[in-house]
């Protein structure tokens, strides 16, 4: 696990100066005062720094990639898994996936890839007060659907005007709407 040790004058701000460094939120560390700050004799002689250690217990991005290294070995498919941590949000990229192991981990119209977002969004914002959305993606699946559905959306308003009629379009899941 990765930790930091950090000394400031009180406790609270060596715990701020360690969170900033390791670029986490205070819920997914465990904190370990080593020391607390002393004032010593008149602030003058004896003064010392708090001194805590800061351990990353919940870092998402291994957990991520420890979940989807399961599911795929567990589904017999070999790719690989980067994941990038933004603010507010975690992408995932699936790459390197034969043609034959795509379509299955895409599925029809991408219900197994939204499936599993949805199954790598609930372990990842388990046990956790502020959401962190999760956006996963194979091999640039979401931007070629994008462009589909965009192409679609248009030939069916060409259509709409052109017959004068309303055009229903079948249900889409959320992420396509």
């Amino acid at each position: 696990m990765k930790y930091i040790i950090k000394e400031a004058k009180t406790v609270d701000e060596a715990i701020e100066v360690a969170l900033l460094e390791l670029k986490v939120k205070r819920e997914d560390v465990e904190i370990e005062i080593l020391e607390e700050a002393s004032k010593g004799i008149l602030g003058l002689i004896g003064v010392k720094d708090a001194r805590v250690k800061v351990t990353v217990v919940k870092d998402l991005i291994s957990l991520s990639q420890d979940f989807l290294d399961k599911l795929i070995k567990s589904m017999a498919i070999v790719a690989s898994v980067q994941i990038v941590e933004e603010s507010d949000k975690l992408l995932v990229e699936i790459t390197d996936v034969n043609s034959r192991d795509k379509g299955i981990l895409i599925g029809k119209r991408g219900n197994t890839l939204d499936s599993l977002q949805y199954l790598l969004s609930l372990y990842v914002n388990r046990d956790r007060d502020e959401y962190k959305k999760v956006i996963l993606d194979i091999e640039g699946y979401r931007k070629k659907r994008e462009n589909t559905l965009i192409k679609l959306a248009k030939r069916m308003a060409d259509k709409a005007i052109r017959n004068k009629r309303v055009v229903k379009q079948e249900p889409m899941n959320p992420y396509e709407r």
